[in-house]
């Protein structure tokens, strides 16, 4: 039993300490493997993307912020939230017909990222 205590306790330890160590470049990498996994679609301007489409989208306005992008923050909140052209906002569409905001979305996949660290 004491040996399945520590295991966990040096699992959980393991856990926060890489956490602690992602780079805010390492955050948006996530964020982005997030969208081109997730079980739903982007709706972007009214139009329904598929996770793959999306992710590409989000890395080409990525791209194109340039160093403007410092952190997994300033990427949902001015690449993977709304269009620069039309500002319609983005939403995440899942199967069921249910949808959400992307800024909603990528926030929660944040929090899941930086969540060991709390």
């Amino acid at each position: 039993m004491k040996l399945l205590v520590w295991l966990l306790v040096g699992v959980a330890l393991v856990a926060s300490a890489h956490a602690e160590t992602l780079s805010e470049t390492e955050k948006i990498t996530a964020l982005l493997k997030s969208v081109e996994e997730m079980p739903a679609r982007l709706v972007r301007n009214g139009i329904e993307y598929d996770p793959k489409q999306a992710a590409n989208h989000l890395r080409f306005k990525l791209s194109k912020a340039g160093s403007r992008i410092k952190t997994a923050e300033d990427f949902i909140k001015y690449c993977g939230s709304q269009s620069w052209l039309s500002g319609e906002k983005y939403k995440i569409k899942f199967a069921d017909g249910r949808e959400i905001e992307s800024e909603v979305y990528l926030w929660e996949k944040l929090r899941e990222l930086e969540l060991p660290l709390r």
